[in-house]
């Protein structure tokens, strides 16, 4: 399993995955070197999303390996189907896993999306249009949310 560390506006990021895919990106809460030398199978990812946060890309063609059961891959299946710069609710999100009662699952499913930005679990929002739960803190979900969104907000001055 290779590894590297990257800076993000929102921390540093880590990056794992073989030639088989990438298994997890995440942001850290905790400061720790970057990589000076990038993994070839890391190399595309960190491309990618250096262009994501540069504002130059708005979906992600990456080999994907993530862990989980079949249930979460089917919610991270799901959550990738998000469109950039949309949202949806978790009641949506089990709605188009098929069942609504599923939802709590879903959340939990979510919440355990191994794949950072790349599988957008930030699209996922509360039926009442507010930010609720959110692994990499609620700030950061803003953050992804407004650099997705449309509409820039303009300074006044």
């Amino acid at each position: 399993m290779s590894e590297c560390f990257i800076n993000s506006p929102l921390g540093i990021t880590k990056i794992t995955g073989t030639t088989e895919g990438v298994s997890s990106i995440s942001v850290l809460n905790t400061n720790v070197p970057t990589t000076d030398i990038i993994p070839d199978e890391l190399q595309d990812c960190v491309y990618q999303l250096e262009e994501y946060f540069k504002g130059n890309r708005n979906h992600f063609s990456l080999k994907l390996n993530p862990q989980g059961t079949d249930f979460q891959k089917r919610v991270w299946k799901k959550l990738a189907t998000i469109p950039f710069g949309k949202t949806i609710s978790y009641l949506d999100l089990a709605k188009r896993l098929g069942d609504p009662k599923v939802i709590r699952a879903a959340a939990s499913a979510n919440g355990k999306n191994p794949l950072w930005i790349v599988v957008p679990c930030h699209r996922v929002i509360g039926s009442d249009g507010s930010l609720t739960g959110y692994a990499g803190g609620l700030s950061r979900k803003q953050w992804l949310l407004e650099h997705e969104s449309p509409y820039k907000q303009q300074t006044l001055f």
